[in-house]
């Protein structure tokens, strides 16, 4: 997806505009020659957000989390991955 990138300025002089394109592809809005923030669709916003990942540490599982863990196995199709561990 190419990202568009306009001025602070061009953005507000024409707000409904870039709203519109944001459906399509990323709006980045500038300010000094930096990218300062990028408007982009609810879809792909919910999407994005969906793939949020938590991350949790030692202290917020508990001790049948981790013993549960510790049991895991991974199936028998992942042994066709096993060469990857080599590289």
């Amino acid at each position: 997806m190419d990202l568009l990138k306009v001025t602070a300025a061009e953005f507000q002089r024409n707000i409904g505009r870039y709203q519109d394109l944001a459906q399509r592809r990323p709006v980045a809005v500038t300010r000094n020659g930096r990218d300062s923030c990028v408007l982009i669709s609810d879809e792909e916003y919910r999407r994005l957000k969906r793939r949020d990942r938590e991350v949790l540490g030692l202290a917020d599982f508990t001790d049948e989390d981790i013993a549960a863990l510790e049991k895991a196995r991974p199936p028998e199709e992942a042994r066709k991955f096993d060469d990857e561990l080599d590289r």
